[in-house]
């Protein structure tokens, strides 16, 4: 068992090393940033207003609000990740990797847009008469070669094996070995309730789901920015000082220990990107199956508030996770018993006590924790339903929603060291097939994102208006059409050719 986990550690240094993963992720959301015009900088207000103040689209189709599909999104992102990976990144990587982080969200943003904008324009109306899009879709009937199906199937492959992982057993381990730490509750019997709030939402698809998130989401980021924040006001005076030590740290590796310069700092940037990753699923493609559920007028429009769920993840909640650890001091704080540096399972609970009166701190990383992986929980679940139906069809989604509940318990109950590195690798692995589409389907992106923002920049546009600017286009015709296709699992689009020569325009 110990030589196969030491596999694992192996094949997912490959994955995320500096010649594979990282490269293309940090260079797909470079390209996309140029092709796109840095349009999430200069559109994310009106994301925002549109996600969050604004809410939906009437009188649009699909199964969900924009709101609700956005904070599902962020309810799939906002876990672990922002409370453990965090620390795991600072811990191995020093307070440099959280630089690596914020690069990491503000490029992916570009790729979030890019897969959500996908999503929608080429979602398709399950046998149930649901809405279903994503990878899994996009690539296949967005890229016109046989290489688009391949590309598909092996991020649908991939996206189920990951969910049990990253989205399940993962966040049932954390909520179950932290109650019990916490709280003295036996990780059986938290594992029992668990699996029963997860199975009792999960039944009712999609649009319980988004009731869930819409109301938990919001509760739970606000309850531990809050805390942060106050840790923050009080250490006011450090916060100069560390930001100066996360810039100076990520270019000189100045808080590790021994080996080259180049090596500490490779390592600042592999764990940054890796946990950032982990955090803000940007260029994973998972995000875009939520997106493409939302009932919006127009691709570009889901597209823009999608991406406003990176900059809530990673610039909101990631920095307030680094931010108090760096500006604590605990991320260089040793265990007393054995004189290393504290676990990544510990660095943030200390800082949270550190900052917060008696044992506050703990309890609300406690209970931060606890509502963060939950709501992971069901966002992943609907993840893998959707590639579930992909791969399988609709009659296997209701046995497949029992049996990821079911697993919930598992989680909770055993050991993971394994699934962790089995996590890592599948988050890997889902997102080459994705970034490798997106390069190919940047110019499509491209054109028909222009094209809608040059009549619509504010995103103030009533449905009709929408339909008013955009009648005669082609990609318009197409996509209408597409939305109502009451298509099978592996329907083609009418008039699409599955094979041929690549469509190079759409690198143009």
């Amino acid at each position: 068992m110990q030589a196969f986990e030491e596999l694992l550690g192996d094949i997912g240094s490959i994955v995320w090393g500096p010649f594979l993963l990282i490269p293309l992720l940090l260079g797909t959301g470079l390209y996309l940033t140029v092709r796109l015009g840095g349009l999430q900088f200069t559109k994310l207000g009106a994301g925002l207003g549109l996600g969050l103040l604004r809410r939906r689209d009437k009188v649009a189709e699909g199964d969900i609000s924009q709101f609700q599909a956005l904070t599902t999104a962020l309810a799939a992102t906002v876990g672990t990740g922002n409370i453990v990976g965090v620390a795991t990144a600072i811990g191995i990587g020093g307070p440099g990797a959280l630089f690596w982080m914020w690069v990491t969200g503000l490029l992916g943003m570009a790729s979030k847009y890019s897969e959500a904008f996908l999503a929608v324009r080429f979602r398709r109306t399950d046998a149930a008469g649901e809405k279903s899009g994503g990878p899994q879709y996009y690539l296949q009937h967005g890229i016109k070669h046989p290489i688009g199906k391949v590309l598909a199937l092996t991020f649908a492959i991939f996206a189920v094996l990951a969910c049990f992982g990253i989205g399940n057993m993962t966040q049932g381990n954390s909520i179950a070995s932290n109650i019990e730490g916490s709280f003295g509750v036996a990780t059986w019997i938290t594992g029992t309730i668990l699996t029963l709030a997860t199975l009792i939402v999960l039944v009712g698809g999609i649009k319980s789901i988004g009731k869930v998130t819409a109301g938990l989401v919001p509760i739970m980021i606000v309850f531990y920015v809050v805390a942060a924040i106050y840790i923050l006001a009080v250490n006011v005076s450090g916060i100069p000082a560390a930001f100066a030590l996360i810039f100076t740290d990520a270019f000189t590796g100045t808080a590790a220990v021994g080996g080259f310069a180049g090596s500490v700092i490779m390592v600042a940037v592999q764990y940054g990107v890796a946990r950032g990753l982990f955090s803000n699923e940007s260029g994973m493609g998972s995000a875009a199956i939520a997106a493409a559920a939302a009932q919006t007028s127009h691709p570009v429009r889901q597209g823009l508030v999608s991406m406003t769920q990176t900059f809530i993840d990673t610039i909101i909640v990631v920095s307030c996770t680094g931010l108090v650890i760096v500006t604590t001091g605990t991320w260089s704080n040793t265990d007393p018993e054995t004189g290393e540096q504290v676990s990544a399972a510990l660095m943030t609970g200390q800082a949270f006590t550190h900052g917060l009166p008696g044992q506050w701190g703990h309890y609300v990383v406690t209970i931060g924790l606890v509502l963060f992986a939950y709501s992971t929980i069901l966002g992943w679940a609907y993840y893998g339903e959707r590639n579930v139906e992909r791969l399988f069809g609709r009659p296997l989604v209701m046995p497949f929603r029992i049996l990821f509940s079911l697993v919930v318990f598992v989680g909770c109950t055993v050991q993971l060291g394994i699934v962790w590195n089995f996590s890592d690798i599948m988050n890997g692995l889902m997102a080459l097939p994705n970034l490798i589409g997106l390069l190919i389907l940047s110019g499509l992106i491209a054109r028909e994102t222009r094209w809608y923002l040059k009549h619509d920049p504010k995103l103030l546009a009533s449905p009709e208006e929408v339909e008013q600017f955009m009648a005669g286009r082609p990609e318009w015709t197409e996509w209408k059409a597409g939305d109502h296709i009451g298509s099978s699992d592996h329907e083609e689009i009418p008039g699409e050719p599955t094979s041929g020569g690549p469509e190079v325009e759409e690198l143009r």
